[in-house]
């Protein structure tokens, strides 16, 4: 299969042929029809987060299912699916108590002593974040992909694996937002477009967009943003709790820096909470000052939006055919697995919300 292989931290994707071994008893080969181009690979391709090399990065993927193990009771042949990173063993202490996005068990990897899932003995391909999506076929645990409505595009499909699924599960699962409460999103990009969607399903009272980019904000107002700051343009945190009277019940930051996480946390009101979903380099450590959690405000993180995905996914795929989940909207470009490079250099600029690689 070709795949767009890592080699390097920082050195250009190479488009480049590579084995692919048959499904284990709980694996699932999917033949790839659509992958997300996300900031998250552009945080590993830059060396910000560690991973070992070689690898096929792409985490944001929907697809068809070609073959299953002799095991696997969740998906069969001919099923389209989405994928997702949070693979789950479903018996360990996080996967029992409802918390599967941060199941860690070795099981959802192939032994040691048995050949790896991607490329060969003579050299063996690391599985990027249980996935590796940057290539014409995946092959997973079964408990990394879920089956969905086949009259679902695959585009938009993909792009719930990842972005949609953290930004509506940052709302729902990890900050509970509830209705008539205000929200405050920074950073309107794919994962803070879907929180802004996420707080509109929820019933939020007022939602607040922060980004530095002023054409951002017709894109945030289509998704369910009341209000738009500009951030390049005087104190964001000022004017926020200038809107809101007093700070806003939610501040979800949707970047990765420390600077926005204390921003995130600064325009809270008294008893709120700030949610980190964001990937902040290693490295970087937030500055806050201690009173002010006398004023019971909270600081929080948020893995993958604290997703139960084979429950999400299907229901986020319901709400986009229902006319409440924008997902037309957030794909700025589609296009080509060899384009993957360009892709990456259009994120950089903040521009565009997101690309979609499509595969034949």
């Amino acid at each position: 299969m070709k795949a767009a292989v890592l080699t390097a931290v920082g050195a250009p994707l190479e488009i480049q042929e590579v084995p692919i071994s048959k499904p284990g008893p709980h694996e699932v080969l999917i033949r790839t029809a659509a992958c997300g181009v996300c900031h998250s690979d552009l945080h590993f391709r830059e060396g910000h987060y560690p991973t070992r090399l070689p690898t096929i990065l792409g985490h944001e993927s929907a697809g068809i299912v070609e073959a299953v193990g002799s095991e696997v009771r969740t998906v069969r042949p001919g099923d389209h699916v989405v994928t997702c990173l949070s693979a789950f063993c479903g018996h360990c202490e996080h996967c029992l108590t409802g918390h599967m996005s941060l199941c860690v068990e070795p099981e959802l990897q192939r032994p040691a002593d048995q050949p790896a899932r991607l490329g060969d003995a003579d050299r063996p391909m690391n599985q990027f974040l249980n996935l590796s999506a940057f290539a014409e076929q995946m092959l997973v645990h079964e408990h990394a992909c879920v089956a969905i409505d086949r009259d679902m595009p695959f585009d938009r499909a993909a792009i719930i694996g990842c972005a949609v699924l953290t930004g509506y599960g940052v709302v729902s699962h990890t900050a509970k937002v509830r209705p008539g409460e205000t929200v405050a999103v920074i950073g309107c990009g794919g994962v803070g477009l879907a929180a802004i969607n996420g707080a509109a399903i929820a019933g939020a009272g007022r939602i607040i967009a922060v980004d530095r980019v002023a054409g951002k904000e017709s894109l945030a107002r289509a998704f369910g943003a009341t209000d738009f700051i500009e951030a390049s343009d005087g104190d964001s945190v000022a004017t926020v709790v200038e809107l809101t009277r007093g700070g806003v019940h939610h501040a979800i930051e949707a970047i990765g820096l420390a600077t926005t996480a204390q921003d995130a946390f600064a325009m809270l009101r008294r008893g709120g909470t700030a949610t980190i979903v964001g990937m902040i380099p290693v490295g970087q450590k937030l500055s806050i000052d201690g009173w002010q959690f006398l004023a019971e405000k909270k600081l929080q993180g948020s893995l993958m939006g604290s997703n139960h995905f084979p429950v999400d996914v299907p229901r986020l795929v319901s709400f986009y055919q229902s006319g409440k989940l924008r997902l037309d909207e957030m794909i700025s470009r589609r296009v080509g697995l060899g384009d993957i490079d360009e892709a990456f250099e259009e994120m950089k600029t903040g521009q565009i919300a997101r690309s979609v690689i499509l595969f034949d």
